[in-house]
């Protein structure tokens, strides 16, 4: 994962808030509805906070309010832009998960999950920190 970092470790303590830090480089999770992002609000193209690749456009977010419970407070989508994240498998805190990070430079943007409520069955549960809405 080192070859894909864009700045460094001391860098992004300087350019990110703490919260930032903490989700993007620490593998956390923000609170619950405290995100910018739950509701879909725009359209656009969303961006990784840490190097601007782009991860996923409005027309793939769902409402995060109504999604299944467990996942409802942070954004959802269905999909990502094609070869924008990557995925591993997750063990921590006593559960398997799948998280998800950013494929260009391996930040942590959260966990992905089947949710059959969804046109393509998955939900990409993201944290609003780790992300830049650019609207069209």
């Amino acid at each position: 994962m080192d070859d894909k970092k864009i700045l460094s470790e001391e860098e992004l303590r300087k350019r990110l808030t703490s919260d930032e830090y903490r989700v993007l480089r620490q593998k956390g999770t923000e609170e619950p509805f405290s995100g910018e992002y739950v509701r879909k609000e725009a359209d656009g193209i969303y961006h990784c906070k840490v190097c601007d690749a782009p991860l996923f456009t409005s027309d793939n977010q769902e409402d995060a309010t109504k999604s299944p419970v467990g996942l409802q407070g942070w954004p959802s989508f269905n999909n990502a832009i094609p070869g924008a994240t990557t995925t591993h498998l997750d063990t921590s805190l006593g559960m398997t998960r799948t998280e998800i990070t950013c494929a260009t430079c391996g930040s942590h943007l959260g966990h992905i999950f089947d949710d059959p409520s969804t046109k393509t069955g998955a939900h990409y549960c993201i944290n609003s920190v780790c992300l830049n809405l650019k609207e069209k």
